[in-house]
Protein backbone atom coordinates (compact mmCIF):
# COMPACT_ATOMS: atom_id res chain seq x y z
CA UNK A 1 0.00 0.00 0.00
CA UNK A 2 1.07 3.49 -0.60
CA UNK A 3 0.67 6.72 1.30
CA UNK A 4 1.18 10.55 0.53
CA UNK A 5 2.54 12.19 3.06
CA UNK A 6 1.73 15.97 2.49
CA UNK A 7 2.90 19.21 4.67
CA UNK A 8 4.82 22.38 4.60
CA UNK A 9 8.05 21.77 4.83
CA UNK A 10 9.54 25.78 4.13
CA UNK A 11 11.68 25.35 7.67
CA UNK A 12 13.67 22.18 9.42
CA UNK A 13 10.98 21.98 12.12
CA UNK A 14 8.81 21.75 9.12
CA UNK A 15 10.58 19.07 7.38
CA UNK A 16 11.43 17.12 10.64
CA UNK A 17 8.13 16.97 11.52
CA UNK A 18 7.16 15.48 8.37
CA UNK A 19 10.17 12.94 8.03
CA UNK A 20 8.77 11.94 11.71
CA UNK A 21 5.64 11.53 10.48
CA UNK A 22 6.98 9.49 7.23
CA UNK A 23 8.64 7.28 9.58
CA UNK A 24 5.45 6.40 11.78
CA UNK A 25 3.62 5.60 8.23
CA UNK A 26 6.44 3.04 6.99
CA UNK A 27 6.73 1.44 10.32
CA UNK A 28 2.56 0.70 9.63
CA UNK A 29 3.42 -0.88 6.59
CA UNK A 30 3.53 1.78 3.65
CA UNK A 31 5.24 2.66 0.82
CA UNK A 32 5.53 6.95 0.89
CA UNK A 33 5.62 9.32 -1.22
CA UNK A 34 7.63 12.46 0.75
CA UNK A 35 7.39 15.35 -1.57
CA UNK A 36 10.99 16.82 -0.34
CA UNK A 37 12.94 13.57 -0.47
CA UNK A 38 11.44 12.23 -3.53
CA UNK A 39 11.40 15.28 -6.05
CA UNK A 40 14.40 17.13 -7.01
CA UNK A 41 15.78 20.52 -5.54
CA UNK A 42 13.09 23.29 -6.58
CA UNK A 43 14.37 25.40 -9.08
CA UNK A 44 12.82 27.76 -11.25
CA UNK A 45 13.13 24.92 -14.21
CA UNK A 46 11.51 22.40 -12.65
CA UNK A 47 8.13 23.62 -10.77
CA UNK A 48 5.78 22.18 -13.55
CA UNK A 49 7.80 19.01 -12.99
CA UNK A 50 7.61 18.48 -9.21
CA UNK A 51 3.89 19.61 -9.69
CA UNK A 52 3.15 16.71 -12.15
CA UNK A 53 5.60 14.11 -9.68
CA UNK A 54 3.62 15.37 -6.38
CA UNK A 55 0.36 14.95 -9.01
CA UNK A 56 1.34 11.51 -9.91
CA UNK A 57 1.94 10.55 -5.93
CA UNK A 58 -1.34 11.17 -4.76
CA UNK A 59 -2.64 9.19 -7.80
CA UNK A 60 -0.96 6.60 -6.93
CA UNK A 61 -1.02 6.24 -3.44
CA UNK A 62 -4.23 4.59 -1.44
CA UNK A 63 -3.85 6.73 1.78
CA UNK A 64 -2.70 10.82 1.84
CA UNK A 65 -1.80 12.14 5.60
CA UNK A 66 -1.21 15.51 6.09
CA UNK A 67 -0.08 17.88 8.46
CA UNK A 68 -2.65 20.30 9.77
CA UNK A 69 -0.56 22.11 12.01
CA UNK A 70 0.01 25.62 11.98
CA UNK A 71 -2.83 29.36 12.41
CA UNK A 72 -3.07 28.32 8.55
CA UNK A 73 -3.20 25.12 6.99
CA UNK A 74 -0.61 25.50 4.37
CA UNK A 75 -2.06 26.16 0.78
CA UNK A 76 -0.21 23.24 -1.30
CA UNK A 77 -1.22 20.77 1.71
CA UNK A 78 -5.00 22.25 0.84
CA UNK A 79 -4.28 21.86 -2.84
CA UNK A 80 -3.17 18.27 -2.35
CA UNK A 81 -5.91 17.59 0.22
CA UNK A 82 -8.72 18.91 -2.19
CA UNK A 83 -7.46 16.89 -5.03
CA UNK A 84 -6.67 13.56 -3.42
CA UNK A 85 -10.96 13.98 -2.23
CA UNK A 86 -11.90 14.60 -5.26
CA UNK A 87 -10.31 11.59 -6.89
CA UNK A 88 -11.48 9.24 -3.33
CA UNK A 89 -8.75 9.34 -1.56
CA UNK A 90 -8.51 8.02 2.02
CA UNK A 91 -7.68 11.21 3.93
CA UNK A 92 -5.82 11.61 7.49
CA UNK A 93 -5.35 14.59 8.81
CA UNK A 94 -2.81 15.23 11.74
CA UNK A 95 -3.16 18.40 13.99
CA UNK A 96 -1.03 18.49 16.67
CA UNK A 97 -1.02 21.98 17.20
CA UNK A 98 -3.04 23.20 20.69
CA UNK A 99 -3.71 26.91 18.94
CA UNK A 100 -7.73 27.21 18.30
CA UNK A 101 -9.06 28.48 15.28
CA UNK A 102 -12.54 27.99 15.83
CA UNK A 103 -14.98 27.37 17.72
CA UNK A 104 -16.42 24.33 16.23
CA UNK A 105 -13.99 23.61 13.86
CA UNK A 106 -10.18 22.12 14.64
CA UNK A 107 -9.31 23.62 10.39
CA UNK A 108 -11.44 24.87 7.79
CA UNK A 109 -14.31 23.19 7.59
CA UNK A 110 -13.70 22.70 3.96
CA UNK A 111 -10.86 20.73 5.18
CA UNK A 112 -12.24 19.16 7.76
CA UNK A 113 -15.13 17.64 6.39
CA UNK A 114 -13.27 15.64 3.57
CA UNK A 115 -11.20 13.86 5.96
CA UNK A 116 -12.00 10.32 7.26
CA UNK A 117 -9.97 10.68 10.19
CA UNK A 118 -8.50 13.43 12.60
CA UNK A 119 -5.72 12.48 14.37
CA UNK A 120 -3.80 14.23 17.37
CA UNK A 121 -0.79 12.50 17.82
CA UNK A 122 2.03 9.55 16.02
CA UNK A 123 0.07 6.93 18.55
CA UNK A 124 -3.30 7.75 17.21
CA UNK A 125 -1.86 7.79 13.72
CA UNK A 126 -0.68 4.77 14.53
CA UNK A 127 -3.92 3.22 14.91
CA UNK A 128 -5.76 5.16 12.15
CA UNK A 129 -3.12 4.02 9.66
CA UNK A 130 -3.52 -0.07 11.16
CA UNK A 131 -7.64 0.17 11.14
CA UNK A 132 -7.19 1.65 7.29
CA UNK A 133 -4.66 -1.38 6.31
CA UNK A 134 -7.39 -3.58 8.24
CA UNK A 135 -10.41 -2.65 6.08
CA UNK A 136 -8.55 -2.76 2.48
Amino acid sequence: MRAYVAGPLFDEGERYWIETVDRVVVEAGFITFLPHRDNPPKDQFNVRQIFENDKRGIDTCDVVVANLNGIITDDGTAWELGYAYATGKYLIGMHTDWRKRFDHEVVNLMLECSLHRMVHSLDELKVALAEFRAGR
